[in-house]
């Protein structure tokens, strides 16, 4: 059983995206990684280029600006990278995702298990995102996704990169038959930035969701509103552990500010009317 990794980046050390720790806790369970880096303001291909590891093969892309329109840019850039894996299965990791290690045995276990079984073409994680700090949790997030996929050639990233389908259908993998949810973890740190940085990378990931049809100031106050995180104040204590490659990140980082009790806050119970309670 070969395993690629494969992940797309741009802007990382700009936008401060922990793309080494996401590539480093992958690298245990595969045996080639595929970093698609895309035309960046910043050292991010020397970044990656500093990895001392012969697994991990670099394709260089330009991003297409005509595709700034519902995120399919992004979905373009991770089929990029999926194109020159050549494993049997294929590992995704996005640049603010890590995997913790006491699942690496979880995650190659059920490889082999599924690898024969046709009736498998994917396998799902638990998410767990992260925002305003590393202690703050949103449980009414997106609560799985599709991180391995069997490296077919007719199984494509959704428009928006956050999932998989097949060439025959629509339905991302994770909602379908083929996707087989597995108990191992996604730590999703997207959220977790400095305000200001934030804010640029929201305005950032905005354009490429909607183009030219907002205008700078519209996208500016959007990113800054959620740069507030209106709704820290009843996210979710998170006390567990994180994955060990984020030790250094986490060990000076400051909490965002100061949350009561949510069992305390009338919002809290608006949240659990409107979603459900979610943890």
């Amino acid at each position: 059983m070969k395993v690629s990794g494969f992940t797309f980046i741009r802007n990382a050390i700009k936008y401060d995206f922990p793309i080494c720790e996401a590539i480093t806790s992958v690298l245990p369970v595969v045996d080639e990684f595929v970093v698609n880096v895309g035309n960046s303001e910043d050292e991010t291909l020397e970044l990656i280029q500093s990895f001392d590891d012969k697994r991990i093969k670099i394709v260089e892309s330009v991003w297409d600006d005509t595709l700034k329109r519902d995120g399919r840019i992004l979905g373009n850039q991770q089929d990029i990278a999926l194109s020159h894996c050549t494993g049997d299965w294929a590992f995704l990791i996005q640049g603010d995702e890590v995997i913790h290690e006491e699942d690496h045995h979880i995650i190659r276990e059920a490889m082999e298990e599924h690898l024969s079984d046709e009736q498998v073409l994917g396998l799902v994680f638990r998410v767990l995102h992260f925002k305003g700090d590393y202690w703050s949790q949103d449980p009414w997030m997106y609560r799985k996704a599709t991180r391995i996929i069997k490296n077919y050639r007719n199984i494509y990233s959704t428009t928006d990169c956050c999932d998989f389908r097949t060439q025959e259908s629509s339905k991302m993998l994770k909602s379908a038959p083929y996707g087989r949810v597995i108990p191992a973890r996604i730590f999703h740190y997207g959220w977790v930035k400095d305000a200001t940085v934030f804010r640029e990378k929201k305005c950032e990931m905005e354009s490429w969701w909607h183009g030219e049809t907002r205008s700078p100031e519209e996208l500016d106050r959007e990113a800054a509103l959620q740069a507030e995180f209106p709704n820290y104040d009843i996210l979710k204590d998170f006390d567990g552990r994180h994955p060990p490659v984020m030790d250094n990140r986490i060990k000076n980082a400051p909490r965002l500010r100061v949350r009561r009790n949510r069992w305390l806050n009338w919002k809290f119970y608006r949240e659990v009317i409107r979603h459900g309670f979610k943890g």
